[in-house]
């Protein structure tokens, strides 16, 4: 079964792609509430509420994150919560009314419509939940349809769609028609298309929401083994935390077209910012979060014989090991290196720990 990768010390912390105090109003005269095009101001709460009053809508509200090179950040709220016109704000399929975004350091907002159009065909990828395959072409010819708008030429063209068709899994389809495909084949088509282009920077909003649930968990195991070998810096839309617990080296939630919240999963479980964050974390297992490095006995020295777990294994994949070897298990680093010793009591005292942090049913601490 395929994992997400760790967001640790073999990460890399270069910055791919970096929001500044991004705001997207609709309304007659949004612009008259910045200057200069500059979104920081100095309570964005307040400013957000006068705009509102102003019978505008805010639908992003000084948004500020980074996604770091070959990062999953997600982001996710609730319908409405502004998480869909990041993403589109993020490609200037929508324009920002103010703040910026840069792309590898320069500003995607200065840019213009040629540069832009360049851009998106060399350097994005995106992926929706509306599978958008063009009925009248085949499989094939569909993944290939970006690289002839390109101007790539027909045997680089066959080449590059072969090597895609077989990235996601298609073989033996490729002279099938849209109509002929499941959903989850039309999905693979559509991620497959985007991959083409060898995007450095690839948005995916809410790309598997429209299919069955084992369909669903089969593309996020497909989504992750692809991202293993490409390692693609990757903004994910979704309203699911689950599916975001899966996937998600870091994730924002949303509300209101604010960031409320910005961590690792586990930040967001273990130490939610506020009620709102709670709502979606509270039925996580708490054993799904939670990873051997968060309970391992530094002191407790590893016997030659016991067998070696990575520090971001989770305590739910650890778990079945434990009760096979009593003594415990080696935890080690990225590097390779055993860090403790996994024991079957640590596991038991975090999760207690961990549990008892959390309010009861009724409000109450437990």
């Amino acid at each position: 079964m395929a994992t997400k990768k760790s967001n640790g010390a073999d990460s890399d912390q270069t910055v791919k792609v970096s929001c500044r105090n991004v705001w997207k109003i609709y309304g007659e005269a949004p612009e008259t509430f910045f200057q200069g095009g500059s979104g920081a101001v100095s309570d964005p709460t307040a400013h957000a509420d006068k705009i509102r009053q102003s019978g505008h809508i805010v639908a992003s509200a000084n948004v500020s994150f980074d996604v770091h090179v070959g990062e999953i950040f997600v982001i996710m709220g609730l319908s409405g919560s502004g998480k869909s016109t990041m993403v589109r704000c993020l490609s200037r399929l929508v324009e920002p009314t103010a703040g910026e975004i840069l792309l590898d350091g320069e500003d995607l907002l200065k840019k213009s419509p040629t540069e832009l159009i360049d851009i998106r065909r060399h350097k994005m990828g995106m992926v929706f939940q509306s599978f958008g395959l063009l009925p009248h072409l085949n499989v094939f010819d569909n993944i290939a349809f970006p690289l002839k708008l390109q101007g790539m030429g027909l045997a680089e063209r066959r080449d590059r769609t072969a090597r895609v068709v077989e990235l996601v899994g298609l073989e033996g389809r490729e002279a099938s028609y849209p109509r002929q495909l499941s959903g989850g084949q039309q999905q693979r088509v559509g991620i497959a298309r985007s991959l083409a282009v060898e995007p450095e920077l690839w948005f995916l909003d809410e790309p598997f929401s429209a299919l069955d649930p084992l369909i669903r968990r089969q593309m996020q195991d497909e989504f992750l083994r692809i991202q293993s070998q490409l390692q693609k810096s990757i903004v994910f839309i979704t309203h699911d935390f689950l599916e975001a617990l899966r996937i998600a080296d870091r994730m924002a939630i949303m509300r209101d077209g604010a960031v409320v919240q910005i961590g690792t999963p586990a930040d967001l479980i273990i130490n939610p910012a506020d009620d709102y964050v709670k709502e979606f974390t509270g039925d996580v297992p708490i054993a799904r979060v939670l990873t051997a490095e968060t309970v391992i006995d530094k002191a407790k020295k590893p016997t030659a014989r016991m067998p070696r777990v990575s520090a971001d294994t989770s305590v739910e994949t650890l778990l079945p090991q434990l009760a096979d070897h009593k003594n415990g298990i080696a935890v080690e680093n990225a590097a390779g290196k055993v860090i403790g010793v996994a024991t079957a009591q640590n596991v038991v005292n975090a999760l207690a720990s961990e549990a008892a942090k959390r309010p009861d049913d009724e409000g109450a601490p437990a």
